[in-house]
């Protein structure tokens, strides 16, 4: 009748004993071993399909779930999802969910099908809607390549992002929004946006102001590792958009240790969905700690740190046969999984 626990709890790195209501007549002990709070996936799409189409049933979507979960990720937080999936929330055997909207994106200048397209003067009304969509967040587009300067621009003037930070603020909703280029973050980033997805325009000062206002930075590592593909693809058409995308990826690395190092709250989020497979969050760990984070500071950007943040709480356990803080690769395959008290693997 109860799931028992013992081994090194961490961040603390004493031997304890836990004993959990499983709801079942049998009783599972897991003795000994790294025990650690269930990580998060901060950025991870599960309402979009792989490919890039939005998903188009709720078993699809816990189909993707899954696999996140059974890599030990037990919360996610959707980034912009296309299909809806509000019943999921309190479904046993999903991980926590913190669920944006759908992307409010600008007309023509977004992925088709998986933002909802307004004009400007929609956009503060449209945030206020997507807020009520998603569950604590909404998720501005604030910036794709323009094809008629041939590079990646704002997707808004500067009055319409801040008037969209404050239509999600007033709406109750924490606001994030996909950054690649330089201006676009500045504007978001000092019109007290709540956190910023990918961030490689990000310039000295503004990382900053990022750390004076407690504003999170969610990196996406893996997924800016793919713009030198996406760079190939374009060349021919766009040279300049290309060559703009390479430079920002040439100096990710060295942006996300400044950020790292002035103290802007940072969070593993791997971008799952579309184009990058699910169950890679370990992946995003490894290279935060490529580009200078601590192995503590991973730990906590990928476990009880992003749980806090997100208000994820309750049993939620992974637990691994070696110690992670020695190496991080022990992420890559949890001996346990254990979601609200439940072993789920």
């Amino acid at each position: 009748m109860a799931v028992v626990l013992r081994g090194v709890f961490l961040p603390s790195d004493s031997f304890d004993e836990r004993v959990l209501d499983d709801g079942r007549p049998e009783t599972t002990v897991v003795n000994g071993g790294f025990i650690l709070p269930g990580l998060v996936d901060a950025h991870c799409h599960i309402g979009i399909a792989p490919g890039g189409e939005p998903v188009t049933s709720l078993s699809q979507s816990k189909e993707l779930a899954a696999i996140d979960r059974d890599a030990g990720v037990l919360g996610i937080r959707d980034a912009g999802s296309p299909f809806a999936y509000p019943s999921l929330d309190d479904d046993v055997e999903m991980p926590r969910l913190a669920r944006a909207g759908q992307h409010v994106a600008p007309i023509r200048r977004y992925l088709p099908s998986i933002g909802v397209e307004v004009p400007p003067d929609e956009v503060p009304a449209e945030i206020t809607r997507q807020a009520a969509r998603g569950n604590g967040w909404v998720k501005l587009v604030g910036d794709w390549i323009d094809r008629s300067v041939g590079d990646l621009a704002p997707a808004w003037d500067d009055d319409v992002m801040r008037a969209a930070v404050e239509a999600a603020h007033a709406a109750g909703a924490r606001i994030t929004a996909h950054c690649f280029e330089e201006h676009s973050v500045e504007v978001l980033v000092r019109a007290g946006i709540d956190c910023v997805e990918h961030g490689t325009g990000l310039a000295p000062d503004v990382i900053e102001e990022m750390a004076r206002r407690g504003t999170a930075l969610v990196p996406t590592m893996i997924n800016i590792g793919t713009f030198g593909d996406i760079a190939a693809r374009a060349s021919s058409k766009f040279p300049r958009y290309a060559k703009h995308m390479v430079a920002l990826m040439d100096g990710f690395p060295a942006i996300v240790r400044m950020a790292y190092e002035a103290g802007v709250p940072i969070y593993v989020g791997s971008d799952a969905g579309g184009g990058i497979g699910h169950g890679l969050a370990y992946q995003e760990m490894l290279l935060l700690h490529g580009a200078g984070m601590s192995t503590m500071d991973v730990l906590t950007a990928g476990s009880w740190g992003a749980r806090s943040w997100l208000s994820f709480d309750g049993d939620d356990y992974t637990v691994y046969d070696s110690d992670p803080r020695d190496d991080l690769s022990a992420l890559h395959e949890p001996r346990r999984v254990i979601l609200r008290g439940r072993i789920v693997r």
